[in-house]
């Protein structure tokens, strides 16, 4: 499997965020939402993922998803 590069440190953070990219496509998930979830990841796994609220995985996200709503506005 080819998982897209999201900026994080390790194949396993970006395994992980991607598992949120698609989790939020099949839910319908808003910024927030998947922001929420981001938060969640760095929190509960701050070895392997803390750099998941970094703005250049935030950034790559939120252009996986195609979001249009402000990215700030979380």
């Amino acid at each position: 499997m080819n998982i897209p590069d999201y900026s994080m440190f390790s194949d396993r953070g970006n395994l992980a965020v991607h598992g949120i990219v698609v989790a939020a496509r099949q839910d319908r998930l808003n910024w927030s939402e998947v922001y929420a979830s981001l938060t969640r990841l760095a929190r509960e796994y701050p070895e392997e993922c803390g750099e998941a609220l970094d703005t250049s995985v935030r950034e790559c996200v939120y252009d996986a998803l195609e979001f249009t709503e402000s990215f700030y506005g979380v």
